[in-house]
């Protein structure tokens, strides 16, 4: 190494990095102020939730679950329940896979730019109607019961999910794709063995993970009349019967739990 360049190399290691570009700095600045406007923008009475009054109070309410009711007639009808908040929840999650899929393969672009706009239109209008606002427009349409609920999942599942595997496959390695091809395989063929099973392991993620979530949305839609547990929950808390809504809070917990070690291990097992 030439020795006249040592001092210009020991130079150039000492000095001192270059500054952040102004874009970062701007945008922790605006990070920043949307943080303090939201809590400015928070209205409630701060000193009263953490009171030694609203303490002892949620502690009276919690109390008042136990002991649970271990009636055999109403075990037998919280165990019915909580099937009809699995179906519920896995129908409207396997519904929604099938919607996602067929929407999300334009919406990746593979047919045309208008073809994308309108796909991810749809994808954002489906995600953006809360699952209530779904099962309240099917209820009145098709009455009270779970195959409103099962619905009401699937649309708004299917634009979460639609999104995720839009841009899974628009990330997807294109040379596979393009090498089946270029060896004379139709659109279908090279989708199905080139990019589909790059994606696979990421869409049997996010769909796992979503019915997780659908678990406790099924529970939720019970409150306008969509059954399975979340109608049980509703229906014995109005009436102030604090034993048996106990009951029913185990057992939705105990399926949340069962369901993300199942789902867990699954994940695991794709991984390996």
């Amino acid at each position: 190494m030439d020795t006249a360049s040592t001092p210009d190399l020991v130079k150039h290691s000492m000095s001192p990095p270059p500054p952040p570009p102004r874009r970062a700095s701007w945008v922790f600045i605006a990070i920043a102020a949307l943080i303090i406007t939201s809590f400015a923008t928070l209205r409630g009475n701060w000193s009263g939730l953490f009171s030694l009054e609203s303490a002892s109070k949620m502690v009276d309410l919690f109390t008042s679950f136990f002991p649970l009711e271990t009636d055999p007639r109403f075990l037998k009808k919280v165990a019915w329940a909580t099937v009809e908040t699995i179906a519920i929840s896995f129908l409207g999650t396997l519904l929604a896979l099938v919607f996602a899929m067929v929407i999300a393969i334009p919406a990746a672009g593979m047919n045309g730019t208008a073809m994308r706009k309108v796909s991810r239109g749809l994808l954002n209008f489906l995600r953006a109607v809360p699952e209530l606002v779904w099962a309240s427009m099917l209820v009145i349409a098709a009455g009270l019961g779970p195959f409103p609920g099962t619905l009401a999942l699937a649309f708004h599942t299917a634009g979460v999910l639609g999104r995720l595997i839009a841009d899974a496959l628009e990330n997807a390695p294109p040379e596979p794709y393009a090498a089946l091809r270029r060896n004379g395989a139709s659109a279908v063929t090279a989708f199905a063995y080139g990019t589909l099973p790059v994606v696979l392991p990421q869409i049997a993620s996010y769909t796992l993970y979503r019915w997780e979530n659908n678990i406790r949305a099924a529970a939720v839609l019970g409150v306008i009349g969509a059954g399975g547990l979340g109608q049980l929950l509703y229906y014995h808390l109005s009436l102030l019967q604090y034993r048996d809504t106990g009951t029913v809070l185990v057992a939705m917990i105990l399926l949340v739990a069962i369901v993300d070690t199942a789902s867990a291990k699954l994940n695991s097992r794709m991984a390996a």
